[in-house]
């Protein structure tokens, strides 16, 4: 079995909130728009008031909208799920928000987050993402790929709650710098070291993880599902076309 990059094909990110993308998918989501995929990135919430203001929505989206250009996103998709509430939302619409876009898009990837990330944002973003995909459609992702998020996915509880343990890792040595930079232009997200939300614990992971498999930088994911298909039945989709 063969799962390189060109295996990849049309990609789409499923952040809860904007930044966990670049938290976790930064790096391949600069490696694969170079290497010339279609990577769309679906933010799954908004804020609202009273919590956010409209001038804190604006600026976010601004700094999003910047960042993702920088890493090569084709396009951004806001979903406008309440922040911080999804667990007040009926999982029903959750499920059909995401199932939209994946059924617009018919991409032969899914980035999500893992589903043993402390904000519950996340775990609902994830099931709701495992239902949308699910394979019995006559269309569906052929892979699906969780990523890890800085002050969440370390922050879950031993034994208690699923433990991040990679089985993926790409290569970012060349688009570290990428994945930073697009970090900075999320100033209002971005936080002094020692927080992990800094570019120095960004680096440092990015490091670690790359020294797990002998290379500068890597991005580190859980491989939920690869589906090798028959001869004749992979889409443009795959070639990102």
């Amino acid at each position: 079995m063969t799962f390189g990059l060109d295996s990849f094909g049309r990609t789409l990110v499923i952040a809860p909130h904007p930044d966990d993308e670049i938290l976790g998918a930064g790096g391949t989501i600069a490696r694969l728009a170079r290497a010339g995929m279609e990577v769309t990135v679906a933010v799954v919430t908004s804020g609202r008031p009273p919590a956010y203001s409209a001038a804190q929505v604006a600026r976010v989206r601004h700094e999003a909208e910047q960042a993702h250009r920088a890493l090569g996103v084709r396009e951004t998709l806001w979903l406008g799920q309440p922040a911080a509430e999804l667990s007040e939302t009926p999982h029903a619409a959750l499920n059909a928000a995401i199932r939209g876009v994946i059924a617009d898009l018919d991409p032969a990837t899914l980035l999500v987050p893992f589903v043993g990330d402390i904000h519950r944002d996340h775990q609902l973003t994830f099931l709701s993402a495992l239902v949308a995909a699910r394979p019995h459609q006559a269309k569906f992702p052929a892979t699906i790929l969780a990523y890890e998020t800085l002050s969440e996915t370390n922050w879950n509880a031993p034994y208690l709650s699923p433990g991040f343990q990679p089985n993926v890792f790409i290569d970012i040595s060349n688009t570290l710098q990428l994945k930073l930079d697009a970090m900075e232009m999320f100033a209002s997200q971005l936080r002094d070291f020692p927080h992990e939300r800094s570019a120095e614990a960004l680096k440092a992971l990015a490091m670690l993880r790359g020294a797990a498999v002998h290379c500068h930088a890597a991005e580190a994911f859980v491989l939920v599902r690869h589906v090798v298909r028959a001869p004749g039945e992979e889409s443009d989709r795959i070639k990102g076309g």
